[in-house]
Formats: C-alpha cells, structure tokens, sequence
C-alpha cells in the first residue's frame, strides 16, 4: 500500500512541483528540526509548597539560540520556574528536558554531565567572598575536569576578557561595584563553554549604562559562543533590547510567549498591566476584599 501511494504520488509530481522540491524540502526539514529539537522542553509543570500551587500546568519549549526571556510580576512563578530549570528544585508533577536530559527522572551521573553543559549566573554573583575573582571563575573548571592549574588559570582569565574584566582577577568580590560583580558571575558561568545560559535579574540593582552593558554583553555571547539563554527579569527595558520572546507568567500560569512585538501589542489586560505597571484594584469589590482579610474567602 505504502508503495502503490508512493507511486501514484511520483506519477502525478508536475515539472513545477519538482523544480521547487528540493528547496521545500531543505525548508521544511529545517523547520522540522527546530521544532523537534528543542534545547528546553517543559511539559505539564504543577509547583506546590504545601497546600499552595506556585506553577500550574506550565509548558515551554526554547529553541537553539534564541534569547528567551522569562518575566512576571512578583509571585508570579518566575523564580521558581528557573530553579526548576537548573535543577535546585524539583517539580509536583510534568517533566523538564534539558539538551535531551529529563531532569525530574534523571541519575545523579547524568545531571552531573548535563551540568557541566549548563552555566548559571545568580542574581547577586553569588562568588565566594574568601576567593579571589580568578579563583571564583576558575571553580567550575577544578569541580568538573582535571585540567592542570595553569591551563585553567589561562581559560579563566580569557573569560574575563571576555566580560570586560581583564586584570581584575587578583581582587576579592568585595572590591569589586556592582556591575562587575556581576560580569564576574557570568564570567564564571561561562568558564566550561556552556550550551545553555542561565540569568536571574542580570540587571537588578545596576544604573542605566551599566544595565545597557550587561545586555549587550548577552547578546554578544550569544552571538560569539552559540549558546541558547534564558533570563528572568522585571526589567521591561532589559527585556525588549535582549528578548527573542518573551515568557510572562502570571499567578503560576503562562499568559504568552511570543516576539516582544506580539506581547508589546497584545489585547490581554493582564500583559499590559504588567507592561505598564498598572496594579490591579484589589478593593473593587469590598466585600470580597473584607472576606479575603477575615480568611473567609
């Protein structure tokens, strides 16, 4: 049957069909892949502390290389949504794919070899204080490989190169502002070449200029070392200036992700509430309000 349906399709093929085959072909075998292929896949995701449920049937897929930004205003899941991700927590229910891997069901040895695969740059820098900045960086290097010490002091500081902090390596966190703390935390995070990137709030706490920078500085890496990153922020500005899409959650629930254009222009009251940082009116209704305070709602 198989071969009688291929062989009516081939006699029925017109010159035109065939000339345009095989770039369709190329095209769709492209598109296939990137849909099938997807770096992150989350399906199904439900959070509980307690009787309290954070995430609510959370799905996500991040393509090869893309920038996508997650964001939502406070309590909305974001945070617990990238701890799920990177592995410090584990989900009520639904699985997570990183590059291939099912974190929620997988052995200790594959999360150890998937997380030399992943770099994560914690909001506050999260370096040890009693630790040079070169010590910091050259961390995951002396966790995950046996390269020898200079070896890794050489590929630690051409990671400081890369984030604009070459010569700084001799300082302790606590001389360095704010800003490069900041660059030194994706410096460490970058060390072992990830394929998968990892911001919490890159811009939290930063001027303007600094902020622009460190946006910047993630698009570059992107470019320059082909890697796929995922950032949390509730930084508007930051958010449209990196994002391939954009995530918004709200209430543990996934409202979109689209373009920064779609969700710039979407009709949902809820986005541009969040876009124009409208709060909502928890008082129209006063006595829902009453029974909320009174614990009878």
């Amino acid at each position: 049957m198989v071969a009688a349906a291929r062989k009516s399709t081939n006699r029925k093929t017109s010159p035109e069909v065939a000339a345009a085959a095989p770039k369709i072909a190329a095209e769709g075998s492209r598109a296939g892949l990137e849909r099938s292929t997807p770096v992150i896949r989350v399906a199904g995701l439900q959070t509980h502390y307690g009787a309290r449920q954070i995430l609510h049937d959370v799905d996500l897929a991040v393509e090869p290389g893309e920038v996508m930004v997650i964001m939502g205003g406070s309590g909305s899941g974001k945070s617990t949504l990238l701890r799920h991700l990177v592995g410090l927590e584990w989900p009520t229910a639904g699985s997570i794919d990183l590059l291939g891997v099912d974190i929620t069901s997988a052995s200790a040895m594959e999360m150890l070899r998937l997380r030399r695969k992943i770099g994560v740059a914690f909001q506050g820098g999260a370096l040890f204080s009693s630790m040079s900045v070169l010590d910091n960086i050259m961390l995951p290097l002396r966790e995950h490989t046996k390269l020898d010490e200079k070896t890794m002091q050489i590929m630690a500081r051409l990671k400081l190169e890369v984030v604009n902090l070459a010569g700084f390596g001799e300082l302790m966190p606590s001389e360095l502002s704010g800003g490069m703390l900041k660059r030194a935390a994706v410096a460490r995070a970058i060390v072992m070449d990830p394929k998968l990137l990892f911001f919490d709030e890159p811009s939290a706490g930063l001027d303007p200029v600094v902020s622009a920078a460190l946006d910047e500085l993630i698009l570059q890496l992107r470019a320059a070392m082909n890697m796929t990153i995922v950032v949390v922020t509730h930084e508007l500005e930051s958010a449209f200036n990196i994002a391939d899409r954009i995530t918004v959650l709200d209430q543990g629930r996934i409202l979109t992700v689209d373009t920064v254009e779609a969700v710039r222009g979407s009709d949902n009251e809820r986005i541009q509430n969040l876009l124009n940082r409208r709060s909502e009116d928890v008082v129209a209704d006063g006595e829902a309000y009453l029974r909320r305070l009174t614990g009878e709602a």
